[in-house]
């Protein structure tokens, strides 16, 4: 059985609630990313995507000094470095989503992307599941 630990990636940056929306997009831009964990006493608080950075922060005519927390998903879809893939595959199928934070105790530990999952040979059937799941149209 292979775990998330095995898989996931433990470089992570993040940002915490004092920085702004512009500094997350800037740390997107530098590390090549579209997800930006947010961490307070290294307990996980949140995230914000790209998307987030469009949809809640542009397209509401926010400044780029608007806090990070205003644009941030609260309602986070987490996984332990001890549970199987095929778990985090589940999970991202069933809730549409391609980056699951890793948690261990309230704090971030790395962050599991599908193509993580997609380079385990083990594991490209279930990535395959998952990617097919998140890209249908459910709406």
């Amino acid at each position: 059985m292979t775990t998330v630990r095995e898989v996931m990636s433990t470089d992570i940056v993040f940002c915490t609630p004092l920085d702004n929306v512009y500094e997350a997009a800037v740390k997107m831009k530098e590390e090549d990313v579209g997800v930006i964990p947010i961490v307070e006493n290294n307990q996980l608080v949140g995230l914000v995507t790209d998307r987030d950075l469009v949809v809640r922060g542009i397209a509401e005519k926010h400044p780029g000094s608007n806090q990070i927390t205003n644009v941030m998903s609260k309602d986070l879809t987490c996984i332990s470095p001890d549970d199987p893939v095929e778990k985090a595959t589940e999970l991202m199928a069933r809730h549409q989503i391609r980056r699951l934070p890793v948690v261990e105790h309230g704090q971030l530990v790395g962050m599991l992307a599908l193509g993580d999952l997609a380079v385990q040979n083990q594991t490209d059937e279930q990535a395959q599941f998952a990617l097919t799941e998140i890209s249908e149209d459910h709406h």
